[in-house]
């Protein structure tokens, strides 16, 4: 036989209605203090007889805990528009950036000569402004690289020279005289004229010939 749940009513009489509620009331307070230190929970409780009379318990602070319940309260009736708000400010931020990607990929291909049917005279002359100054930059950094080259193998002959010259003496040996030629050569500053980029041609003509 199946027994139907009892139906909680109010209690009639008041002096049982007094005992009922001094014993679940304590039983309340102990179950909230249990309940902070058995897990570390900020606990606030707060009680009023029928008669008025305040009973409370908190783990910390009462005062502590309303301000933080106020604030979740806050914050979680603002925190859907908020999302919402993030989520278009993103989608925007998206849109903008894609646009950016595909002007520079648009660029990018008419600097190596693709898609350059629909530019005009101003921007064809605008491309070529921009290979001119990149192709100065490379000569210029390919000018260097060749100076640093020739300065480091001109460094490490200076050192097997003087290697040799060393062993020779070591040993009793005259060192060659060519050796000695070179030594002196190497202590002479290098001559401009004879720099990587007088010996090799490297000019790179944009744009329609021009006839002298």
């Amino acid at each position: 036989m199946v027994r139907g749940k009892t139906q909680m009513r109010r209690i009639e009489n008041a002096t049982s209605r007094q005992v009922t509620f001094s014993k679940r009331r304590n039983g309340l307070l102990k179950k909230a203090f249990e309940l902070s230190v058995l897990c570390d929970a900020e606990v606030a409780l707060i009680i009023f007889s029928p008669r008025g009379k305040l009973y409370e318990f908190s783990s910390s602070s009462m005062q502590e805990t309303l301000e933080r319940y106020r604030r979740h309260t806050r914050n979680a009736q603002t925190t859907p528009r908020s999302d919402e708000q993030n989520t278009q400010h993103l989608k925007q931020e998206t849109a903008s950036l894609m646009k950016k990607i595909e002007i520079l990929e648009a660029s990018k291909r008419k600097l190596v000569g693709k898609g350059l049917g629909s530019c005009t005279l101003e921007e064809l002359q605008q491309i070529e402004q921009q290979l001119e100054k990149s192709v100065t930059s490379v000569r210029a950094r390919k000018t260097q690289v060749y100076k640093e080259q020739i300065e480091q193998l001109k460094e490490k002959e200076k050192a097997l020279i003087a290697e040799n010259i060393k062993l020779s003496e070591q040993y009793g040996i005259q060192a060659p005289q060519a050796i000695l030629k070179d030594q002196k050569e190497n202590e002479q500053p290098y001559p401009e004229s004879s720099s990587p980029s007088s010996d090799v041609e490297t000019e790179l003509f944009i744009g329609l010939h021009r006839s002298s």
